[in-house]
């Protein structure tokens, strides 16, 4: 112990003394004593100090030989690195946490019970457009004044997710967001980006609705025509009649069987992969074209053909043959007889071609150019059925532009006409 070394020192010092002050006399011995105690005093003050040095800076190795500071500074310096590896193993734990917060693809806001924001990763500042730390210690309510959220927050539990719209950059977009307690007094906001989900959902939904809507009307025809065949007696009808309702359910069953067909194509462009490329002969391509293009038209339209005999394209003959004649055939359908219809494939300044379809039909006003490539979508319904397409042309088209690295652009002018082009980079052209 401590004290009981000293106490021994001490007298150890006093029987020196004594002997001293027997051997030589008086005053040899008390000053000999008074030394010793001085020396000590010293010695120990030096050795405090540097303990108390120590004290400052714990995360360095203690003093060696201090004397009876040795047996407390030991167990302290242990104890205090065994915290300091705890603590740095917390530090690195709590960092590793945070990284995998930060790669979350989903926003996570660390709010207090106030809703008060502590904390957020970069999905969320992105989402809910937060800076951090300007933002740290702020409401979240006044910062996202959705009504519907606040609505929702304010709630005494949230064992559901909401919808919530917001508008950034000009742009709606759809955050799913879901609250959490925690750590009894500690709320967290998880929000994920649904816009595109509920564009596709919307898609989809609007799909099912065309087909059933664009299937209806023929089947409707041949549902009323059989039931009239069935139900009226056999001389009610003439062979004039008789051949006519024939001839109108078999034109629905082809109507039918076009969209069906063009479905199953969509289906294939879109799931399948790309076919190797190989070069094909666009000119005489166009020219097998121009022949099923000008019977259709039956002699109503003027053709302005102008082809460049030496540029072909590296893809897939039948779908090149299948977006040039859609091209054409719109162009056919939508020109009023004796209208123009000019047709161009040409080389581009930059090495790539331009295949293009002009006419001076009907034109398309403005806001419907950017829906004209959706399945179904038809400028004027009434009209589109009379021409006799599927409403699914536009679409495979793009779809094929897409998978030969093409460009779809679209120009018009109501009463003025179209101008529908394929534009194919350089990369995909070649010469003849």
């Amino acid at each position: 112990m401590i004290w009981l070394r000293t106490f021994f020192l001490v007298a150890l010092w006093a029987i020196i003394s004594l002997f001293l002050q027997w051997l030589i006399g008086n005053p040899a011995g008390w000053l000999v004593f008074c030394a010793a105690l001085l020396f000590m005093l010293f010695w120990r003050s030096w050795r405090l100090r540097s303990v108390s040095h120590w004290a400052h800076h714990p995360e360095t190795s203690p003093p060696a030989s201090v004397g009876p500071w040795d047996d407390i500074l030991a167990p302290l310096y242990r104890y205090t690195r065994a915290r300091a590896r705890d603590l740095a193993e917390a530090r690195a734990a709590m960092q590793s946490m945070l990284s995998a917060a930060q790669a979350l693809p989903d926003g996570v806001v660390t709010l207090n019970e106030d809703f008060q924001i502590e904390w957020c990763n970069r999905v969320a500042r992105h989402h809910l457009t937060l800076n951090l730390p300007a933002d740290r210690g702020q409401n979240l309510l006044n910062l996202l004044r959705a009504p519907e959220f606040v609505a929702y927050a304010h709630r005494s539990d949230w064992p559901e997710p909401i919808l919530v719209r917001l508008a950034h950059g000009g742009q709606e977009r759809v955050m799913m967001m879901h609250l959490a307690a925690y750590a009894s007094n500690r709320r967290l906001l998880i929000t994920r980006d649904v816009t595109q989900i509920e564009k596709l959902e919307t898609t989809r939904r609007d799909f099912v609705a065309n087909v059933s809507h664009e299937l209806r009307t023929p089947l409707t025809v041949l549902a009323g025509f059989l039931e009239t065949l069935r139900d009226m007696p056999a001389e009610a009808l003439d062979e004039e009649q008789r051949a006519q309702y024939l001839s109108m359910m078999h034109e629905q069953a082809l109507r039918m069987q076009a969209i069906v067909e063009d479905l199953l194509t969509l289906s294939t462009l879109e799931s399948s992969p790309g076919s190797d490329p190989r070069a094909v002969n666009v000119p005489a391509l166009l020219q097998t074209t121009r022949q099923q293009i000008e019977a259709l038209s039956a002699g109503r339209h003027v053709f302005h053909w102008d082809i460049d005999e030496s540029l072909d394209v590296l893809g897939a003959e039948t779908e090149l043959a299948s977006a040039m004649s859609n091209l054409l055939t719109n162009a056919v359908r939508y020109t009023p007889d004796g209208g123009t219809i000019t047709v161009r494939w040409q080389g581009a300044s930059d090495g790539g071609a331009r295949y293009s379809v002009q006419d001076t039909g009907i034109g398309i006003a403005a806001l419907h150019i950017p829906r004209l490539t959706e399945r179904f979508y038809r400028v004027d319904r009434g009209r589109s059925r009379a021409a006799g397409g599927t409403g699914l042309g536009l679409a495979i088209t793009k779809h094929i532009a897409i998978r030969h690295d093409a460009e779809l652009t679209i120009t018009s002018e109501p009463g003025k006409g179209s101008t529908f082009a394929l534009y194919f980079p350089a990369e995909r052209v070649a010469a003849a």
